[in-house]
């Protein structure tokens, strides 16, 4: 089994760096070129944007927020990648991973504008709202229902059911930890006591629907990155001293002009740019599912919105990570450390009730994961069948997935998720990259209505070309 595992990580790491990071890299260079850095020069428009009200749904109860969007995103990005996968980052890659996490989220939040705009362009209507993401745009804007097939199974397997099961894992884990560390005694017991309830907070959540997943998630994102800072703050607070020292050695590692943890500039780079997409999901073709379900005026709106959700996710919540365990001059390069950096930078410099503090925290992160994974799946099963008892038996089969995630050891499942999580950013880079142009010609309007002194408004015959939208009408259109 080992030598499978191997041999899949292998193959992924290849896939990974010889054709999803430059086919991504490409791309988002290219969309930063021609929107004359969108995620640059409207960040203000991002913030502003968050706070637009919810127009009213089919069934007569408000829609999803621009804001309950943004969270259902969050919820799904922001996850224990952003503390364990940072912290293993900085082991392996160094200090300047950090860098060219940076770097990469700076460039990718131009794929994750392009996508999002899209998603809210070729969104549906619902009962509750919207629905869309990249399986829609593929068809009604490619014309490729198949693609959009191919990737919606994709996407099923790799959010609501491998990566739910990694989360579910998690979030066992920890509780049973600190179980441990108060002096109790974990096992199988407990482990089932903790999963079902995990499973029964998670069914009281996602059989609500789309609106009650955004509702839990604009309360606890805010709660969980608050909580997240404050620990950040005073670890950094008692070593502030360590500060300037940090960013040096950050930018000497990022370009290979000093060594340490014995990472070169070569893995810095590809530990850095592969850490990042990992956890902020720019391009990937997940976070566009969520975007769809906005109420906005215009569809660049929630563009705007989720490339925020980039920097929310990396600059923000990595950073903090970052700045946790570097300020605490850890011991890079040690296999046996590298996932802990940051429990034990919290533990030696603020004690053991900060360490379970962090495990409350990483217990919303994994819980909001969870409720972001399942959204996601939802959404595709929606593309791929109409049939209302589908998504009942969905939501019962995903309650069944994370019960029995969380207490199965899952190398193998963390494994073929990477390698399909690649292929859907392939798929999806595959669509936007023609369907580019749209979105580009929806930015172009969004300025020139905002040159105006307007709050920018779409209607689909602002842009003849734009072909196969099923909502936008024209007010004229929507008397009828």
């Amino acid at each position: 089994m080992e030598k499978f595992i191997e041999t899949v990580n292998t193959i992924n790491d290849n896939y990974w760096l010889f054709l999803v990071i430059p086919l991504l890299t490409i791309a988002s260079l290219y969309f930063t070129f021609r929107s004359r850095g969108v995620q640059f020069r409207l960040f203000p428009q991002m913030i502003r944007n968050l706070k637009e009200p919810p127009a009213v749904a089919e069934d007569g109860r408000k829609g999803v927020s621009a804001f309950g969007a943004f969270a259902i995103s969050a919820a799904a990005r922001v996850g224990t990648g952003n503390v364990v996968g940072v912290s293993i980052a900085i082991s392996t890659g160094g200090p300047g991973a950090v860098f060219w996490m940076w770097t990469m989220a700076s460039l990718v939040a131009a794929a994750a504008f392009v996508e999002s705009t899209l998603a809210q362009a070729y969104k549906v209507r619902s009962e509750s709202g919207f629905v869309g993401g990249p399986a829609y745009y593929m068809q009604h804007g490619l014309k490729r229902r198949w693609l959009g097939v191919v990737f919606a199974v994709v996407l099923i397997f790799t959010f609501p059911v491998t990566f739910m099961m990694v989360q579910s894992n998690t979030f066992t884990s920890a509780i049973n930890g600190s179980i441990d560390a108060f002096g109790g005694t974990s096992g199988t017991t407990t482990s089932i006591v903790i999963t079902s309830a995990l499973v029964v907070l998670l069914g009281l959540v996602i059989f609500g629907g789309a609106r009650r997943v955004a509702h839990v998630s604009e309360y606890m994102v805010p709660i969980m990155a608050g909580l997240y800072l404050i620990v950040g703050i005073l670890v950094v607070a008692v070593n502030i001293e360590q500060l300037p020292g940090v960013f040096t050695g950050i930018f000497e590692s990022a370009f290979g002009l000093r060594q340490i943890g014995g990472a070169t500039i070569g893995t810095a780079i590809i530990i850095g740019v592969q850490r990042g997409m990992f956890s902020n999901e720019g391009g990937l073709g997940s976070a566009p599912n969520a975007g769809a379900t906005a109420s906005v005026s215009h569809p660049v709106k929630q563009g705007l919105t989720q490339s925020f959700g980039v920097f929310f996710d990396t600059i923000f919540i990595c950073s903090i990570t970052a700045f946790i365990v570097l300020v605490s001059t850890p011991e890079l390069g040690n296999p046996k450390t590298e996932d802990a950096l940051t429990q034990i930078a919290v533990d030696d410099n603020l004690g053991s009730w900060a360490v379970h503090l962090l495990t409350v925290i990483l217990l919303f992160l994994t819980f909001t994961s969870c409720i972001g994974n399942y959204y996601y799946g939802e959404t595709n099963l929606r593309f791929l069948t109409t049939n209302r008892h589908a998504a009942v038996w969905f939501r019962i089969a995903i309650l069944g997935v994370a019960f029995v995630g969380g207490l199965l050891a899952l190398q193998v499942v963390w494994a073929l998720a990477n390698v399909t999580m690649g292929v859907m950013a392939v798929v999806n880079l595959v669509a936007i990259v023609p369907l580019g142009g749209i979105a580009l010609k929806l930015l172009k309007d969004y300025d020139e209505q905002r040159k105006a002194g307007l709050d920018p408004v779409f209607t689909r015959d602002r842009i003849p070309e734009l072909e196969g939208t099923q909502c936008w009408e024209p007010i004229r259109e929507k008397v009828r």
